[in-house]
């Protein structure tokens, strides 16, 4: 049943089986955009897990967090990318292909499961966007990220000559 939906329906179908209220969510926290159109690509900046206007998994991976914590964190973090786009151009099924994902971990010096923690974010996009959600990624482990967040993503999507 699922390859018969749309990606926008698999998007709300996904968001309402996790219990996850992204919408409204996405403003900037500063001078910068959250998203940039140039052309055919749409440049999502580093978005936090954040529902409701509070931080979700604040702290370290691998001290205060766990593995499946942070996965958690990450796919709020890929959801919210996802909201952002149909933000900006209505439907994920605009979506010609996602490029690429960064994904960063607070995480201890001793952590180094970076990789799964990243699977909470690409795992998100297959599901939602199927072949389309293939992507190359780069998961960073770092010593700070924005409001304490465990987990930043962003993302770089391409979008069907149709959209032009």
């Amino acid at each position: 049943m699922i390859e018969h939906m749309s990606c926008d329906e698999r998007f709300i179908a996904l968001a309402k089986e996790l219990g996850y209220d992204i919408y409204g969510e996405n403003t900037a926290g500063g001078h910068y955009a959250p998203l940039v159109r140039h052309h055919d690509e749409l440049y999502v900046s580093g978005l936090v897990p954040r529902m409701n206007g509070k931080m979700q998994y604040p702290g370290r991976v691998g001290l205060e967090l766990s593995l499946t914590d942070a996965q958690s964190a990450a796919s709020i973090s890929a959801m919210r990318g996802l909201a952002l786009i149909v933000d900006a151009i209505g439907s994920l099924d605009k979506i010609k292909s996602l490029i690429r994902i960064t994904v960063y971990v607070k995480s201890t010096a001793d952590f180094v499961d970076l990789s799964e923690v990243a699977n909470g974010a690409s795992d998100v996009f297959s599901h939602v966007l199927g072949d389309a959600g293939k992507h190359t990624r780069t998961t960073v482990g770092v010593y700070q990220l924005p409001k304490n967040a465990a987990v930043e993503v962003d993302m770089i999507a391409a979008l069907r000559p149709s959209v032009l």
